[in-house]
């Protein structure tokens, strides 16, 4: 008699759709830091906190969703980042409504803690809904769903939360304040809708996970001792992986938030069509760029690659300091062409060799993501204090990509 296998399609789609929510999430924060500095009159250092709040709950939720989902297990863990996810996007309501940035970070904090939840859940959910022999198929088929979201947010927060209309400061001093006040509370008021459906949605995802019969696996635990942070810093190569990955992801969240300002000053192009070359240009190229660099890796080594990308960005990024007009936009496209690969690559190389450091090693890498937190603000301090001159502030990713290539022709190298 034929054994019959678990049926895990329903549950692996609607983890496929937590893939797509949190990509979705990161992915419109591209829109939102232009959007939210014109409807709050904020500097650009100021608008770069949102970066901040977002990562910054990324580093420190990390540690926490472990012992949650260590205690809890995946479906409550889910469940709970799901619930965490929409309070951060109903807290927009009451921001856009009083227009508090103070608010508006606090959502973001909170969607940053839902999001660490979800992700150090459903990556090791997805391996075990289906064959063991399948499961790196299964990851890579829900992880493409995080690119296209990298396409689509920047897509649907151009049509809805970008308005297309915007005064300097002197035209918009100039406005009676009658106007001027409706103009600010009307560009405040338009991200509501956008994150009132996300919560919402987020919402039903979690009522299906709530009431529909999901498999819970066992959080393995080996009995013997995993290693230890101190016994992986030990090792040079993995200490690179930690200073690199710190700088590379600085670089693209530099990269991601300054892109429609960037298209604007230097491309010369409006805002609404600066919020459409982040999709279809930027995030496009993102997504085949992983494909493409999968396939090169075949008869190119990792740390190779990962040199010629990184020196490819490094030209790309001078183009984008000192180009105009179309040649800034393409060279901010490349720029999430040759970036794709380098996340994946870095943390790969990192933990080589490992052996049982290899979850602390892990963890370290994953945690140098705080660099997204710090960069963005650095550079958006540049641009304050060059006369609102975003150009001049992509040296800060510039900077970023040398420390990036010396990863790659140095500081891979195992000590002997």
């Amino acid at each position: 008699m034929k054994e019959n296998k678990p049926n895990y399609l329903v549950p692996f789609v609607l983890v496929t759709c937590l893939f797509f929510m949190w990509g979705f999430a990161n992915n419109l924060n591209g829109i939102l830091i232009p959007h939210l500095r014109k409807a709050l009159q904020l500097s650009n250092m100021q608008s770069t906190f949102v970066d901040t709040a977002v990562y910054l709950a990324y580093f420190l939720g990390a540690i926490p969703a472990g012992l949650v989902l260590k205690k809890f297990g995946y479906k409550k863990g889910i469940i709970l980042g799901l619930l965490v996810f929409s309070l951060g996007a109903f807290l927009f309501v009451p921001a856009a409504n009083s227009r508090t940035y103070g608010i508006f970070l606090l959502g973001l904090f909170i969607i940053g803690i839902g999001l660490t939840i979800l992700e150090t859940a459903a990556n090791p959910y997805a391996t075990k809904l289906g064959d063991a022999k399948d499961a790196t198929t299964r990851l890579n088929l829900a992880q493409s769903f995080n690119g296209l979201a990298a396409f689509l947010a920047p897509m649907v927060g151009t049509i809805f939360i970008l308005s297309g209309k915007e005064y300097s400061s002197e035209e918009l001093n100039l406005l009676p304040e009658v106007e001027k006040i409706a103009y600010l509370t009307s560009e405040a008021a338009s991200v509501k809708m956008p994150y009132m459906i996300l919560g919402g949605f987020l919402l039903v995802i979690a009522v299906l996970f709530m009431v529909l019969k999901f498999p819970e696996f066992k959080i393995e635990e080996s009995g013997k001792e995993e290693g230890s942070i101190s016994g992986a810093l030990k090792r040079k190569h993995l200490v690179w992986a930690i200073i690199a990955q710190f700088f590379y992801v600085g670089a693209q969240v530099c990269v991601t938030s300054f892109f429609v300002r960037m298209a604007i000053s230097g491309g010369g192009v409006d805002e609404k069509t600066a919020g459409f070359y982040l999709s279809i240009v930027y995030g496009l190229l993102f997504m085949s760029g992983r494909f493409v660099g999968t396939f090169l890796m075949r008869y190119i080594t990792p740390s190779k690659l990962l040199s010629i990308y990184a020196t490819i960005c490094i030209i790309l990024s001078l183009v984008a300091i000192y180009a105009d007009g179309k040649n800034v936009v393409i060279a901010l496209g490349g720029l999430g062409f040759f970036m794709s690969i380098m996340f994946p690559t870095i943390f790969s190389l990192g933990i080589e060799d490992m052996l049982e450091n290899t979850k602390p090693a892990s963890s370290l890498i994953v945690m140098a993501i705080i660099g997204g937190a710090i960069f963005p603000v650095i550079m958006g301090y540049i641009i304050d204090n060059s006369n609102d001159n975003i150009q001049v502030g992509y040296w800060v990713p510039l900077v970023c990509f040398i420390v990036v290539l010396y990863y790659g022709l140095v500081g891979h190298k195992k000590a002997a």
